[in-house]
């Protein structure tokens, strides 16, 4: 591209908006189409939805600079990007409706020469099915525009950094796309562009959450297997992994977040017979979460029989993970719903949470003192110095307290 091409973004959530704010910094003229009026709004105050370290200020200056500007409909662009969700139906079955209903509407401003690159989370296939949906409706097109799909791979809390710097695998439908492809992405990305095809590129997506998701599930198993013979289970883990060429995961509350939690089952929906392997560690996953969720109750219940009234728990983190504030997907706050909805008397703690409307939270030191029982879920760590009043129960599931 010899001069810097005008983009579109659609869809400005947790990938969307910081991926349009780097290439915005980079000079480029980037336009975000969301369909909330409130984030358009937002966006255009020079302020963000979302949370996620360095975003606002980067937004705050393209903004100003007006090198990126949210929109509720598409313009005529050179490139497209399409970064929106894709949730699942019944049964597991991926739901890529919103890919195509975004497609569906850069159709009309699309002409000769543009580059339509996907990288919403999407089934082995997407991408040529999202070429036969631009030429049903825009056959003059055929052969005369790139498509290509390139998956993100980062992580939240530190978005903007690995969008720069990590790695990108890149598949056109043909060659001549995956190089146009691979040109637009050195404006903004410095890491390495491995070239591929489109097939490829999306199994490359599916297929990294689902090996850390298997990874996950051998921890998730062994905790349950040391639980039962009375093994610690953090301590085995770190002997075990003094084996120059062993190195397990620690176990937590199950696995929460938007890419490892979901992107297994595209495959397992795609290739139910091939993936058994695939389908075990996800169920193992969700597993460890119910088994979590019935320690506690058990627990609960042993506190009330002995004590003649109801324990009051208090949930430590809500979040998917350490340190973040995001709730996508969260076995913890699965756990911490569920005992609510069963009457039990929670106390919520998540402190990368400043205020929740739809949380009642606490803070750390006030649920201390308050509870009967203390439930680390979330290995925050906040949470690794925090002193536990003497006599009060502990169960903690995320290794938290364990002081090896």
């Amino acid at each position: 591209m010899s001069q810097k091409p005008s983009v579109v973004m659609m869809g400005l959530g947790y990938i969307g908006l910081p991926t349009a704010a780097l290439i915005a910094s980079k000079g480029l003229k980037v336009t975000g189409v969301d369909i909330h009026q409130n984030v358009v709004d937002t966006i255009n105050q020079g302020k963000i939805h979302i949370v996620e370290p360095d975003l606002d200020g980067l937004v705050h200056h393209v903004v100003k600079k007006e090198l990126l500007e949210a929109t509720l409909s598409p313009v005529v662009a050179d490139v497209y990007l399409i970064a929106v969700p894709t949730p699942f139906k019944e049964n597991n079955v991926p739901d890529i409706s919103y890919v195509a209903s975004a497609v569906e509407k850069i159709v009309p401003t699309l002409e000769k020469g543009a580059l339509i690159i996907i990288e919403s989370t999407s089934p082995v296939g997407t991408t040529r099915k999202m070429e036969q949906l631009i030429y049903s409706h825009r056959p003059e097109l055929e052969g005369d525009i790139y498509l290509a799909y390139c998956p993100e791979r980062v992580l939240p809390g530190n978005i903007i950094h690995e969008l720069k710097s990590n790695d990108r695998a890149i598949g056109g439908i043909n060659e001549a796309s995956t190089a146009k492809a691979i040109d637009f992405y050195t404006y903004f990305v410095d890491g390495t562009l491995h070239p591929t095809n489109a097939k490829t590129a999306e199994m490359v997506k599916l297929v990294e959450n689902a090996s850390r998701d298997n990874q996950i599930a051998f921890a998730n198993e062994l905790s349950i297997i040391c639980d039962k013979a009375n093994i610690n289970v953090w301590d085995m883990i770190a002997l075990a992994n003094k084996h120059p060429r062993v190195n397990i995961l620690n176990p937590g509350t199950g696995v929460g977040g938007h890419c490892i939690a979901v992107d297994p089952w595209f495959i397992v929906a795609e290739f139910p017979e091939e993936s058994g392997l695939i389908r075990k560690s996800r169920e193992t996953n969700n597993y460890k979460t119910e088994w979590v969720l019935e320690k506690v109750k058990n627990k609960a219940l042993a506190f009330k029989l002995e004590h003649k009234r109801d324990a009051k728990i208090a949930c430590m983190g809500l979040a998917f993970k350490p340190d973040i504030d995001d709730l996508r997907e969260s076995p913890a706050l699965y756990v911490t719903e569920q005992l609510e909805k069963e009457g039990f008397d929670v106390l919520k703690v998540e402190p990368n949470l400043d205020t929740d409307n739809t949380h009642k939270l606490i803070v750390t030191e006030k649920a201390l003192h308050q509870a009967d029982l203390i439930v680390f879920l979330v290995a925050h760590t906040e949470f690794k110095s925090v002193s536990v009043p003497q006599g009060i129960a502990v169960m903690d599931f995320c290794g938290v307290r364990n002081k090896k």
